[in-house]
C-alpha cells in the first residue's frame, strides 16, 4: 500500500516511515495539515496515518476533511500520545478507522494497517511492492521506479507469480502450472523464454536491488541482493 503520514515531530515521522517500509509499504510524509491536504489532492494513497496534535490544526479537522474530500474509501488511523477517552471518541466520531497510542509497536502498527485496509476494501486485489517495483493486480499495471512497463498478459501473470513468491525456489513445472495451467499445450522452453523477457523488461539484473536467478536443472528464484 501507499501510505500518507501526517506527523509534525521529525523523529516520530522518521520512525513511522521506517516501520511502514519494513512492512513492504511505500509512504510519503507531511508535517503540516496544509501540506497533507495539498498532497492528497495531487496523489492517490491507500491509507493515512494521522497525528492528533498538529501545528496548524488537529486530527479531527483532518479526518473530516478526508471524509468530505477523499471519501470513506481511504482508511485513516490516528496515531498519537493522547490516550484520554474523550480524544479517542472524538477521533472515531470524526471518521477514524482506528486509534494507536504512541509509541507505536511495530507489529501491531502493521497489523492494524492491514486490518483497516481489509475492512475498507474487503474484495480488493493487493498491490505488490518490492523496492522500486510495484504491481497493481486490479489495474493490470506494473511499474519500475514509477514508470509503467509494457508487458503481455502472460508476462504480467508470470511477474505476479514471482512477486508473490519472493525468495522462494520455483520450479519450471510450478511456473508452467500457475501461469499457463496444467492443460496448456506448451513446453518448458516457453517458460524459459517468458522468464528471459520478464528479466529483461523489469531489469531484474540487480540494478534495482532485485535479481531473478536461474537455478540449473530446476527453475528460478526472485531474490533481494542484500539478503
Amino acid at each position: 500500500m501507499h501510505i500518507a503520514i501526517l506527523e509534525d515531530d521529525p523523529v516520530q515521522r522518521e520512525l513511522l516511515c521506517m516501520l511502514v517500509q519494513q512492512g513492504q509499504h511505500s509512504c510519503k510524509c507531511f508535517d503540516t495539515v496544509a501540506a497533507f491536504e495539498t498532497g492528497l489532492q495531487g496523489e492517490t494513497f491507500d491509507l493515512a496515518l494521522i497525528d492528533w496534535m498538529l501545528p496548524d490544526g488537529n486530527g479531527g479537522e483532518v479526518l473530516r476533511w478526508i471524509r468530505k474530500t477523499v471519501g470513506w474509501q481511504m482508511p485513516s488511523i490516528v496515531i498519537t500520545a493522547r490516550e484520554e477517552e474523550p480524544v479517542v471518541v472524538a477521533a472515531l466520531e470524526a471518521g477514524a478507522d482506528d486509534y494507536i497510542v504512541k509509541p507505536a509497536k511495530p507489529l501491531e502498527l502493521l497489523a492494524r494497517i492491514t486490518a483497516a485496509s481489509r475492512r475498507a476494501r474487503p474484495n480488493a486485489l493487493p498491490v505488490l511492492r518490492a523496492g522500486e517495483y510495484e504491481i497493481d493486480i486490479a489495474r493490470q499495471r506494473l511499474a519500475v521506479a514509477g514508470k509503467a512497463v509494457e508487458l503481455t498478459q502472460k508476462e504480467f501473470d508470470l511477474s505476479v507469480c514471482l512477486f508473490q513468491n519472493m525468495g522462494k525456489l520455483l520450479s519450471r513445472d510450478y511456473l508452467l502450472d500457475k501461469v499457463w495451467g496444467v492443460s496448456a499445450d506448451v513446453d518448458m522452453r516457453t517458460v524459459d523464454t517468458h522468464v528471459s523477457r520478464v528479466r529483461r523488461k523489469l531489469q531484474l539484473d540487480g540494478s534495482h536491488g532485485w535479481k531473478l536467478v536461474s537455478i540449473y536443472g530446476f527453475g528460478y528464484r526472485f531474490e533481494r541482493l542484500d539478503e
